[in-house]
């Protein structure tokens, strides 16, 4: 399919001149960063005889880069700070959640449980279930949608949901023959097994076997899927270089706004006290050009200024029911709608999730691109994204492969990570999903806008989009923010 995509696409009618202009445009277009408007309503999405779920809060441990301030703790340590973060920001009673579910990507395997490790830590009921859920670069976005659906049907009226990602200390195993060994020893009942065991042990058994990002189906790194999408796209290394800084250069400025708001500071046991994301490092198209391609080589484009870092972070948001959000004196940030989930060629297509998810779900809400007025979208690369935008504004991708008529268009960019995205403020796996929706929520509540759209991109050429919904959330004030400490 590659080659098929690169005479497709690689001269598809994308305006050339946005990459030229997108990174101007955004960046001089500041008056969204100012003072919090009143949302225009537009029509509403709620529907006769479905609840009306909404989303109270959302906080996140600042994302911090692995093997830094977070590389002595554990997963379930991140994950605590941030529901602790969450009950300090809202007040909330501990007995007043019925569910917790988190999402985790690669779990350690003392707490593969972490939602339940988390919450029994952060004092939380030991009768209050809790689970665990892993669907990769979306686990959290799965966790929102799990904690709608026990809303939805009844079975609770407040939920949880979360997501964590440690790398600094990632499973490391023995390889299958020694563990087989290891396993087989450990059985032995004489001294004379046990040493007949042992001589069969030879050193090739001792060489380990390292995590990678890697498919299974395809044994091929997400970096190096990355550039095949690039380059099938024809997206340069130039492009993917200029949104990268793009994503940098709107973070700071959003940091620096103090539009952030998600992140709560955490007090590290026996280190400092972090309040900011440290992956935030704007840079220029000259130095970025320096660095070499990181996957493949020589030829390559994407580098490690145009992908996303090795994260650690955890986030948390209250879901709730409106009307126990109302009965508890809460001002609900947005309503969550209508979210679909999107599967395609694990090879190919891995990171177009975006594309496919989009359409279906402004079709199911009954929605245009026009009707949004945020986008928040999942930077997994850069080369990613530009892929995505141009295979959303290509008639010949959708008649292809999404059995489309027409394209669905590509965003505008003055809505677009408007305050950086996962290529700036990092990506814990597990966990972006809850920063793309709060994000969202208060994008259109400062920029006095209505519906705003997530979707992001998943490892097995998976995919979620969803749409978020700001219309007459006009309740009590919520509790200030805290610090949280451990």
């Amino acid at each position: 399919m590659a080659s098929i995509l690169t005479h497709g696409i690689r001269n598809c009618p994308v305006n050339s001149a946005w990459v030229v202009k997108l990174a101007a445009r955004s960046l001089t277009t500041t008056s969204h960063l100012q003072a919090q408007v009143q949302p225009k309503t537009k029509k509403t999405l709620a529907k006769p005889g479905v609840k009306n779920i909404v989303l109270v809060e959302g906080v996140r441990t600042p994302f911090l880069q692995s093997g830094t301030t977070y590389s002595d703790l554990m997963p379930h340590d991140l994950a605590r700070a941030a529901l602790q973060g969450l009950i300090t920001k809202t007040g909330i009673p501990r007995t007043a959640v019925d569910y917790i579910v988190y999402g985790t990507v690669i779990q350690e395997v003392k707490t593969s449980n972490v939602a339940r490790e988390a919450a029994l830590g952060a004092g939380f009921s030991d009768r209050i279930p809790a689970h665990t859920v892993t669907m990769a670069c979306i686990s959290s976005n799965q966790a929102m949608t799990t904690a709608v659906g026990l809303i939805a049907s009844g079975q609770c009226d407040t939920v949880v949901a979360g997501g964590v990602e440690f790398m600094s200390d990632v499973p490391i195993r023995h390889s299958r023959k020694m563990r087989k060994a290891m396993l087989s020893l450990n059985k032995a009942k004489t001294m004379g097994q046990k040493l007949a065991l042992l001589g069969k042990i030879r050193p090739s058994y001792l060489a380990p076997e390292l995590p990678a990002v890697a498919e299974f189906s395809t044994s091929e790194t997400m970096g190096h899927s990355a550039d095949r999408l690039a380059a099938a796209f024809g997206v340069s290394r130039w492009e993917q270089d200029e949104f990268a800084l793009r994503s940098h250069t709107l973070a700071k400025k959003a940091e620096d706004a103090g539009l952030l708001s998600d992140v709560i500071s955490f007090k590290v046991p026996g280190r400092e006290t972090v309040s900011k994301d440290n992956g935030i490092r704007p840079s220029s198209i000259e130095q970025m050009s320096k660095l070499k391609p990181a996957f493949v080589k020589p030829h390559g484009t994407v580098t490690a200024a145009n992908s996303s870092f090795l994260t650690d972070g955890a986030s948390a948001v209250l879901i709730m029911s409106e009307e126990k959000a109302l009965a508890m004196g809460y001002k609900p940030k947005a309503y969550l709608r209508d979210f679909v989930y999107v599967s395609q060629d694990p090879k190919d297509q891995l990171l177009l999730g975006p594309t496919y998810g989009t359409p279906k779900v402004l079709e199911k809400s009954g929605l245009t691109l026009a009707d949004i007025d945020v986008f928040e979208f999942h930077e997994a690369f850069a080369g990613q994204i530009m892929a995505n935008l141009k295979a959303m504004d290509s008639d010949w991708f959708a008649q292809t492969y999404m059995g489309r008529k027409s394209k669905v268009g590509a965003p505008s960019m003055e809505k677009f990570n408007t305050w950086g995205g996962s290529l700036s403020l990092g990506h814990p796996f597990g966990a972006t999903g809850c920063r793309l929706v709060t994000t969202a929520a208060h994008r259109l509540m400062k920029e006095g806008g209505q519906y705003g759209l997530v979707a992001a991109c998943a490892a097995g050429g998976q995919g979620h989009a969803m749409i978020v919904d700001v219309m007459q959330v006009q309740l009590t004030s919520p509790v200030e923010s805290k610090h949280c400490e451990l």
